[in-house]
C-alpha cells in the first residue's frame, strides 16, 4: 500500500467545517480543534496522526480560522506531502501549502536569490554521489560503490548537524559514529568535495537548507517576509527532525507561537541522518504552554500485534522509552504472531516464498503482503525465493513508479489519447474512462491476463496494470471523470511521487517501511547480529535498533510472521540465536529485566498560560537605536551596524579588509559562500565597534553563539591587531 491510513479513495469534501470533525476519537478532534498556540500530538504507530492533522488544517480553514495561504505544512519525503495535499483537497483545504522541508526551503531560496546573493542561483543536483567520488581521486583515495555510498551518507550528515570538514573527526567521535574509512580521509574527501562544488558552480539538498537558514538568518527583510507570508506551522514526524531543519523551522516562525507538531519518540530510526527526538521531548520546555495531545488508540492493527509492540517497548530504555505510549488497540481480535526458526537463511526465504504463494492462492492480494528485512543485502535472497515461488514482487526503495520506462511511455500515450482522443481508432469502442485507459495501453503491453512467470516482462506488465486500476478508482468516484481528468490526476501523483498499488508482494528494508503498513507482514532475520545489527553496540544504538523493529512489528495490520535462522548458507555453523529483543515474548523464552516506568495513557495535557519557566527563544527585545543619533531603527541593515545610514561611520577600513580577507579564507576552509561565515554589513559592524573582548562582541547583530564560539577568537585576535590563531602581528 502507498497509504498508510485506509481511507476511500476521491471522496466529497465535507459541506460544512463541522463536517470536517465527524468520524474523529475524542482525542483526534482535541487535535483538530486546537487551533491556537503551541500544540504537540504524541502520536501512537496507527492512531490516526496524519488524519487528525489534516483534519485540523481543513477545520481551521473551513471556519475561517486559517486563510489557507498563511498555512504551512512540512514533512520529510514527497510521497507522504503528497498524500496531505490529497488528503487536504479531500476535506475542502485547497491552498494550504504542505511540502517537505528542502522542497519548501528551495521555493524560498529560489526567489530571494537575486535579492539576498545577486545573480543566478547555482545548479541544485540530486545525487552527489559522483561528485563524492571525484572528490576521493582528487584525495587519491580509492573507495568501492559501497564505500562511496557510506562516505556520502557520512557528507550528508555532517552537513545536517552543521559540522564542516575540519571538525568532522571528533564530531563522529562524539557521536560514536561506525566510519567507513579513517575519519580523517572522510574529512578530506568531504572538504574537496565542497571544493568541487564551488569550483563546478553547483549545490547539494543540505546546501539548499544551509543558504535559506544562512540568507534568514542575516537578512531580517527576507525574514520578515517569510513570516508575513506563512504564520501558521504544522510539522510532521517531528521526532525526525535534525538540528539543522529545527533552526529552519525556528527562523519561519521567528516570536511567534502558532506551531503543531506531531511525531513517536518510539519511531526514532534515523540517527544516522542527524534526526533526535530531542526537539518532540523537550516540546514542552521550550514552549510551556503547549497543549499536549497523546493518541494511543490503534486503528490498524489487531490486539495480537498490538501487544507484541507494547511489549517491545516494555523492556526499552532510555529516554525515548521514557515517553513511550501505550498502545490500545480498536480491531477485532486477530490470530498470535508467528515465530518460525531455520537451519539456514536460504530455507527461512524459501519457507516465506512458500508461505506467501499459499496465501495468495487462498484469495490474499499480493499488495497486501510484505516482506520486511534489517539490510537491502537481504533483498536478493528473497527475489530470488520468491520468483522460484512464482510470486510477483515489488522492491520498496527500487526505481520510483513514475520514472519507469513503460510508465513514461504510457504516461505519453495517454496525453496523446486525451487530447486527440476524437480522431483515435482505438477510442472507438470505449465508452468509459476504464475502457479508454484499458485500449490506450493496450498499445504499450498490457493485455487482460498477465503474462506467465516473473522477471522484467512481469513488472512491465504489473506497472500498467496499476495504472488501469487506478483508472477504474477514479471512474467509480467520479462517473463523469474523463481521460483528461485521468491524466491530470497521474500528473499530481507524478509530482508528489504518490504511485498507484501494484499487485505484487512488497520487499523492503525495516527503514524504508515507515509509514507503510500491509495485511500480512514477514519479519524475516529476526536474530543476533540482525537485530540489532552487529554494527550497534553504544545503548543507544541497541535501542534505536529495537524502535526499528518496533516499527517493524506495527506494519502489520491482521497477521504477522516473525523469523530467523540458525546460520548464514547451508550446512553453516548453528551459532545464531533469535533477537534478544524477542526474550519474554516469544512462547519458551525468558524476560529480560525490563523497565520499571509506565507508559503514557492517551489525553491532553493542556499548558499553563502563565508558565514562568525561561524559553530562551522567546527573549524579548529591545528596540534597536542608532549608536550616533539615538533614533529608533527598522532597517535590517541600519540594525546590523547599529546606526543610521546616513550617520558618519567610524569604520577602520584597515581592520574591514583584514576581516574580509580572513573571511575568505574561513569560507573556503568550510566550504562555503563568504557570506555564510559573515556577511559584509556585520563586518562593518565589527570594525566600526572594534569589540576588545567575547561580551562586546556578541552584542553585534549577526553575531551569534554558535559564530561567537566559531570565529569569536579569531575575530577578537585580527580587532587587536594580531593574526587569527593567536600569533602576533607583524608591525
Amino acid at each position: 500500500m502507498t497509504a498508510a491510513t485506509h481511507s476511500p479513495l476521491f471522496p466529497q469534501a465535507p459541506e460544512t467545517a463541522d463536517a470536517v470533525l465527524e468520524g474523529l476519537d475524542p482525542e483526534q478532534r482535541e487535535v483538530a480543534t486546537a487551533l491556537h498556540g503551541p500544540v504537540c500530538v504524541l502520536a501512537g504507530a496507527g492512531t490516526g496522526k496524519t488524519r487528525a492533522i489534516t483534519h485540523r488544517i481543513a477545520y481551521g480553514v473551513r471556519a475561517g480560522i486559517l486563510p489557507p495561504s498563511s498555512v504551512l505544512a512540512v514533512t520529510f519525503t514527497n510521497r507522504a506531502a503528497g498524500e496531505m495535499r490529497g488528503r487536504l483537497r479531500q476535506l475542502g483545504a485547497q491552498g494550504v501549502q504542505a511540502r517537505t522541508f528542502h522542497s519548501a526551503a528551495l521555493r524560498q531560496l529560489q526567489y530571494f536569490w537575486p535579492k539576498a546573493i545577486g545573480g543566478g542561483m547555482p545548479r541544485l543536483i540530486d545525487r552527489k554521489i559522483q561528485l563524492v567520488a571525484d572528490a576521493a581521486v582528487a584525495c587519491k583515495l580509492r573507495l568501492d560503490r559501497g564505500e562511496l555510498r557510506d562516505v556520502t551518507a557520512e557528507i550528508e550528515w555532517s552537513k545536517v548537524t552543521q559540522t564542516v570538514p575540519g571538525d568532522y573527526p571528533y564530531a563522529a567521535a562524539k557521536a560514536g559514529r561506525e566510519t567507513p574509512r579513517d575519519p580523517a580521509e572522510i574529512a578530506h574527501v568531504y572538504a574537496a568535495y565542497e571544493d568541487l562544488k564551488r569550483d563546478r558552480a553547483v549545490i547539494d539538498f543540505e546546501d539548499v537548507l544551509l543558504l535559506t537558514v544562512a540568507v534568514l538568518q542575516d537578512r531580517h527583510d527576507i525574514a520578515e517576509q517569510v513570516r508575513a507570508q506563512y504564520q501558521h506551522f504544522v510539522v510532521d514526524e517531528y521526532q525526525d527532525v535534525s538540528p539543522l531543519q529545527q533552526r529552519l523551522l525556528d527562523l519561519w516562525l521567528g516570536d511567534r507561537d502558532s506551531l503543531c507538531v506531531v511525531g513517536d519518540a518510539s519511531q526514532t530510526i534515523y540517527s544516522f541522518t542527524g534526526a533526535t527526538p530531542d526537539h518532540l521531548l523537550d516540546f514542552r520546555v521550550r514552549h510551556p504552554g503547549a497543549t499536549v495531545v497523546k493518541l494511543v488508540r490503534d486503528y490498524r492493527s489487531t490486539p495480537q500485534v498490538v501487544r507484541l509492540a507494547n511489549g517491545l517497548l516494555a523492556q526499552a530504555s532510555g529516554r525515548a522509552a521514557d515517553h513511550r505510549l501505550e498502545l490500545v488497540s480498536q480491531r477485532a481480535q486477530g490470530p498470535e504472531p508467528r515465530y518460525t526458526e531455520y537451519t539456514d537463511e536460504p530455507a527461512e526465504a524459501e519457507g516465506a516464498a512458500r508461505r506467501i504463494r499459499e496465501l495468495i492462492a487462498a484469495g490474499t492480494p499480493a499488495a497486501e503482503i510484505a516482506v520486511l528485512y534489517r539490510t537491502n543485502a537481504q533483498s536478493e535472497t528473497y527475489e530470488q525465493a520468491l520468483a522460484d515461488a512464482g510470486v510477483p514482487y515489488q522492491l520498496r526503495g527500487a526505481e520510483r513508479f513514475f520514472d519507469r520506462p513503460e510508465v513514461r511511455k504510457a504516461g505519453v500515450a495517454l496525453r496523446g489519447a486525451a487530447r486527440f482522443g476524437g480522431n483515435d481508432s482505438l477510442l472507438d469502442d470505449a465508452v468509459d474512462l476504464p475502457s479508454q485507459v484499458r485500449a490506450v495501453l493496450s498499445g504499450e503491453g498490457w493485455t487482460s491476463e498477465p503474462p506467465a512467470g516473473s522477471g522484467a516482462v512481469r513488472e512491465r506488465w504489473e506497472s500498467l496494470a496499476a495504472l488501469v486500476n487506478l483508472a477504474h478508482d477514479l471512474a467509480a468516484a467520479h462517473p463523469r471523470a474523463t481521460l483528461g481528468d485521468f491524466v491530470a490526476e497521474l500528473d499530481e501523483r507524478a509530482g508528489a511521487q504518490h504511485a498507484p498499488t501494484v499487485q505484487g508482494v512488497t520487499l523492503a528494508s525495516l527503514h524504508a517501511a515507515k509509514g507503510l503498513e500491509w495485511d500480512i507482514v514477514f519479519l524475516v532475520g529476526v536474530a543476533e547480529g540482525m537485530m540489532p545489527i552487529t554494527y550497534a553496540r553504544t545503548d543507544e544504538q541497541i535501542e534505536e535498533e529495537r524502535r526499528l523493529l518496533y516499527v517493524g512489528v506495527t506494519r502489520a495490520r491482521e497477521v504477522l510472521h516473525l523469523s530467523w535462522s540458525l546460520s548464514r548458507s547451508p550446512g553453516g555453523r548453528a551459532g545464531r540465536r533469535p533477537s534478544r529483543f524477542l526474550d519474554g515474548l516469544r512462547p519458551g523464552s525468558t524476560a529480560t529485566v525490563g523497565r520499571t516506568g509506565s507508559a503514557a495513557a492517551g489525553g491532553v495535557e493542556r499548558g499553563v498560560p502563565g508558565d514562568l519557566r525561561p524559553v530562551p527563544r522567546r527573549a524579548q527585545r529591545t528596540p534597536a537605536r542608532c549608536r550616533v543619533c539615538g533614533r529608533s531603527l527598522t532597517d535590517a541593515g541600519e540594525m546590523k551596524l547599529m546606526r543610521c545610514e546616513d550617520c558618519p561611520s567610524d569604520m577602520d577600513e584597515g581592520l574591514y579588509e583584514r576581516l574580509r580577507e580572513w573571511r575568505h579564507v574561513q569560507a573556503g576552509q568550510s566550504g562555503q559562500p563568504d557570506f555564510c561565515v559573515f556577511t559584509d554589513r556585520t563586518l562593518m559592524a565589527i570594525a566600526e565597534t572594534r569589540p576588545d573582548n567575547a561580551a562586546e562582541l556578541s552584542r553585534i547583530p549577526g553575531v551569534l553563539s554558535r559564530k561567537l564560539q566559531r570565529y569569536g577568537a579569531d575575530v577578537l585576535a585580527i580587532c587587536a591587531g594580531r593574526e587569527a590563531g593567536g600569533e602576533d602581528a607583524e608591525d
